[in-house]
């Protein structure tokens, strides 16, 4: 019985020595002018999040914040026991409202705040895209193929080359018609052949039907912000604003007004992105 009560009595000594080494630290560091002055400029780079926009059955993104990670910077400057700005170690904040995995409303549009814009291209049973995809390469643009699934059957090359360089490929259903299993089986080569490990559905209208089988497969349903008929470079001049999702047809008027498609957009200070990073929340 001595011996238990022996055993008891230094554990409790020694955490009671854990207990009051760690408030001594913790009150020494309280007291640190490198953690002081750390704390004191923290507000200074704080970045709200913005929350996306919901709006009925629609959704555009938001964009993270972020703000200084206090320990982790002090612990950084304390190695060189100086206060040094470039040390700062930030940590995310996400917003409230996202629209990550938001696979039941229809995207519209990027943010607003980011001057990004994005290119559809609307690839149906005997298109060829080869004009299209040497004008992109030429300029050094990515885009997204919304592939009928007859063409993509029939072009399995075609679709591991355009993965390859860094295309997203994009679910058109057979027809612009949307089933559970083919919408499941295009999904599925799509991801295990590329690096690509989000899919996409396209409707030009609100379509409950499409948005669930979409959704069932955790696909993004896009509905175009601008989508192009007669005159693609007047129609994108007349509507172009940031976050601009732009459908486009392939076919001769395209073809040939889409260099100038391209230096239009940037002219306007606006980055063409993939679909992927249009809707990615990330702070710049």
């Amino acid at each position: 019985m001595k011996k238990l009560f022996e055993t008891i009595g230094l554990i409790s000594l020694v955490f009671f020595s854990f207990f009051y080494t760690e408030k001594i630290t913790n009150v020494i560091k309280e007291n640190d002018d490198i953690l002081n002055e750390i704390k004191q400029i923290s507000h200074q780079y704080k970045i709200e999040p913005i929350n996306a926009i919901i709006n009925n059955n629609t959704i555009i993104p938001g964009i993270n914040g972020c703000e200084i990670d206090i320990n982790k910077s002090y612990k950084k400057m304390k190695k060189i026991n100086s206060f040094n700005s470039n040390l700062l170690v930030y940590k995310v904040i996400k917003p409230k409202i996202s629209v990550n995995k938001k696979y039941d409303k229809y995207i519209i549009s990027g943010n607003k705040e980011k001057k990004e814009v994005s290119l559809l291209f609307i690839v149906e049973s005997n298109t060829n895209i080869d004009s299209i995809v040497n004008i992109l390469d030429e300029y050094g643009v990515s885009a997204v193929f919304f592939t009928d699934g007859n063409w993509f059957e029939n072009n399995n090359e075609k679709i591991i080359e355009l993965i390859e360089n860094n295309f997203i490929i994009g679910n058109l259903g057979y027809n612009y018609q949307y089933n559970v299993t083919g919408v499941s089986w295009m999904n599925t080569i799509v991801t295990k052949i590329g690096n690509q490990n989000q899919t996409y559905c396209y409707t030009e209208m609100e379509n409950e039907e499409l948005l669930n089988i979409c959704q069932n497969n955790k696909s993004y349903t896009i509905i175009p912000s601008i989508i192009t008929k007669d005159n693609p470079l007047i129609e994108i001049k007349q509507n172009l604003n940031n976050g601009s999702i732009i459908k486009l047809d392939i076919n001769n008027k395209t073809i040939s007004q889409l260099p100038l498609i391209i230096e239009y957009i940037n002219s306007k200070d606006l980055d063409i992105v993939n679909i992927k990073e249009l809707l990615n929340e990330e702070l710049d």
